[in-house]
């Protein structure tokens, strides 16, 4: 079984493209062989910025014969029917068989397909993979058709096994397969001929290539943090610009050099980003001082003077790069040290979005938000006003302008230096966080008060011009920052009426959008501060509306069915995503919709603190055993009160009790009624459900013995309160209704 090598090379492929290429291949080229009918054994892919190589062991030297059955049609049909068909088949009239089936005699061919040659197959299925390659961005060059990332110039192809090398032949568009390839472009001894993968890969190193890209990167990083410690520094781990600098060379050569002096002073963030993102430089920090003093860069040869024409022309430019960052850095301090009013003015001109504001309205109703939320989150109302109105100051700073990466990072750096403290200058930084699943949760007060009052502000302004994420789309990354909501909450323990915060921001954008009329305006900003004083907005409107002579404005009368409406379809986007979090910490979806049904839903903390405490009890013997007998008295209660036409809900006597099984029901339900309410007001939902687990052994026991369709009407209509008393006492802790089981 012969084994085969591919390596299509080319100019430079862009290092970012690079391992998705080289998976491209691997699946595509394996995928036709597999469906041609040639199997393999094992498939490597590779990718360097000159190549893509695919290795493949164990190849099926030819494809097996096959053999088809193909049911034609009926005997008697017409010629011409019959004709098709054996077009269609390839087979004459005498191949046909005639068979007997349920709708008569039908004819049916047998159609035999011999197995071809490996190398056939083989140059079918790379010729259609390189023309249809899915380069997210490919070019056309001289005068063929051909589209490749960029010019390709050679393709190796061969079958090797013990009898020797064969290779492949192919032509694409003037390109015609061999045996050969070459090393390094500056450092290579020319083209060369190999006989199969491992003679490959030992040639291609021996002209100074190395094939694969973790080898790549191993060396890179064992040469830097080598290089580093022989001086006492270390280099600030970065894999993604690790894994980028591995696709930009083929030999990499590990160079350490100064930065200036001039510029040791700035941040550094700010150096480690300049480096990263203009130079693709590694940086090297001080462990004692935090200072960024070297970098690390990555050539891509040996040089006869090891290096030093290559780093000083890398240091020239760094300098220039450097000067820019410096310049910015300066300006931007001196803004900030006047109290960054001017940005924060111009912030009024900077769109957010152009039906919710400018980013000056934006922050003037985080702000207020922010105080809001402040005493939940264990904050001063004031210091998270001015914490929010800071906040965003840095988008207008040249830094941020120059490094979006940076905002919030550099708002730390000149909150400090206006003179605030540092729960403002931390605030300004976290306020972003977390952007994603592993990012880290703010924990400080005011950074908790900003942080919520950002993402609800977010969430409530796209839900008032419905731009809600719809499928796979959310252009506004509007789930990212309701998860950011629901860990801000739960992993800082806290009791966030969202609803109430749901309205009291949607009359805020309503205030925005709609606040022209003069009485509608004043309505609505009276129903703000009920609503931060009191309550949520049903309550808000009633006591706002009441006090109000004569007709109400249409657009008050519209608000009054349309903000609920809202702020309802919010929440259940919450409580999609929050199923979604808790799934990956084991928790049932349909857990959760059972403590969804219940009563204060919108408090995240104590909907989770229920949903563990039901999944806890659920997972015991005692706690399954009881869903089974809840169940069974549901279904008995809600048939009986369909055929009755009445609910049964009130009057269970232990009066009209027939056996001590009934009447130790009727004891257990008292005892439990009790212990439950009292422990479900206490939170204490562990305890309730304990309480629930002792009712397992006189429902079983009841339905054990007791038939409840009576005969006697009295007792029957007894029997089914009690069923009744069963459901409402059970339901106190969880809907049970929405468990599955």
């Amino acid at each position: 079984m012969p084994d085969l090598l591919i390596e299509l090379f080319s100019e430079e492929i862009p290092a970012r493209m690079q391992a998705r290429a080289a998976d491209d291949l691997r699946k595509r080229v394996t995928d036709g062989l597999v469906e041609a009918g040639l199997t393999y054994a094992h498939a490597k892919a590779f990718s360097t910025p000159r190549r893509l190589t695919l290795a493949l062991e164990d190849l099926l030297a030819e494809s097996p014969t096959v053999k088809e059955e193909r049911k034609g049609p009926k005997v008697g049909a017409p010629d011409k029917a019959i004709e098709g068909f054996l077009r269609g088949a390839g087979v004459s009239r005498d191949d046909l068989e005639e068979r007997d089936t349920p709708k008569g005699a039908v004819y049916f061919a047998t159609i035999t397909k011999p197995g071809r040659a490996a190398a056939e197959i083989v140059a079918e299925v790379l010729e259609d993979t390189i023309r249809n390659f899915p380069w997210a961005k490919s070019m056309r060059w001289g005068a063929g058709s051909l589209r490749w990332v960029r010019p390709l110039h050679s393709i190796l192809c061969i079958l090797s096994d013990a009898e020797g090398t064969t290779v492949v032949p192919l032509d694409i568009d003037g390109i015609k397969s061999g045996n050969k390839t070459q090393g390094h472009r500056f450092m290579g001894d020319g083209r060369f001929a190999v006989t199969g993968f491992e003679d490959y890969e030992v040639k291609l190193k021996r002209s100074h290539v190395i094939l694969n890209s973790e080898e790549r990167a191993a060396a890179i990083w064992n040469d830097a943090t080598q290089m580093a410690f022989a001086q006492g520094l270390e280099v600030v781990d970065d894999q993604g610009l690790l894994s980028e600098v591995a696709g930009l060379v083929e030999w990499p050569v590990v160079l350490m050099g100064d930065i200036a002096e001039d510029f040791l002073g700035l941040p550094p963030e700010v150096l480690q980003t300049s480096m990263k993102e203009h130079q693709k430089f590694f940086s090297v920090r001080n462990p004692k001082t935090g200072r960024i003093e070297k970098f690390i860069t990555v050539a891509n040869r040996e040089t006869n003077d090891h290096g030093k024409t290559i780093l000083a022309g890398n240091q020239k430019v760094l300098f220039a790069r450097l000067s820019d960052a410096k310049f910015f850095w300066e300006n931007d301090l001196r803004v900030a040290k006047a109290g960054a009013e001017a940005w924060l003015e111009s912030l009024n001109n900077v769109t957010f979005h152009n039906k919710l504001g400018s980013q000056g309205e934006r922050i003037a109703r985080i702000a207020a938000l922010a105080a809001d939320v402040a005493r939940l989150a264990g904050a001063e109302a004031n210091v998270a006003d001015q914490a929010a109105r800071f906040a965003k100051a840095d988008l207008s700073s040249e830094m941020v302008y120059e490094f979006p990466e940076l905002q919030g990072l550099m708002g730390r750096y000149y909150a400090q230096a206006a003179g605030h403290g540092e729960d403002i200058a931390a605030a300004a930084q976290e306020h972003y966080s977390p952007l994603g699943p592993s990012d880290a949760v703010p924990s400080a007060p005011v950074s908790v008060s900003v942080a919520l009052a950002d993402k609800l502000d977010t969430l409530t302004g796209f839900w008032a011009i419905d731009e809600k994420p719809t499928g796979s789309k959310d252009p506004f990354a509007l789930r990212r920052a309701a998860l950011g909501v629901i860990r801000l909450v739960l992993e800082n323990d806290l009791r966030v009426p969202l609803d109430r915060y749901f309205d009291l921001q949607l009359l805020r954008h309503e205030i925005a959008q709609n606040g022209d009329d003069t009485t509608s305006l004043k309505l609505m900003q009276d129903m703000v501060q009920e609503i931060a004083g009191h309550g949520v907005f049903g309550a808000a409107v009633r006591t706002v509306l009441d006090a109000v002579d004569g007709d109400l404005p249409q657009n008050m009368e519209d608000l009054k069915g349309r903000l609920p409406d809202t702020s309802g379809d919010l929440l259940s986007f919450f409580h999609d995503r929050l199923k979604v979090y808790l799934r990956d910490q084991g928790i049932r979806h349909d857990v959760i919709d059972a403590c969804v049904a219940m009563d204060g839903n919108d408090d995240l903390t104590l909907l989770v603190k229920r949903a563990r405490a039901l999944q806890d009890f659920l997972a015991t013997e005692d706690g399954e055993n009881l869903l089974q007998g809840f169940k069974r008295a549901n279904n008995i209660l809600a048939q009986a009160e369909d055929k009755d036409g009445v609910e049964y809900s009130y009057g269970a006597d232990v009066k009209f009790a027939e056996s001590d099984v009934e009447k130790a029901l009727f004891g257990a339900l008292d005892g439990a009624e009790g212990a439950i309410s009292s422990a479900i007001e206490a939170e204490d939902f562990a305890s309730a459900m304990a309480s629930m687990a002792a009712l397992r052994a006189p429902i079983d026991a009841f339905f054990e013995a007791v038939q409840v369709n009576s005969d006697n009407d009295i007792i029957r209509r007894n029997r089914l309160n009690l069923l009744s008393r069963i459901r409402v006492i059970c339901s106190g802790a969880a809907d049970l209704t929405r468990v599955e089981g």
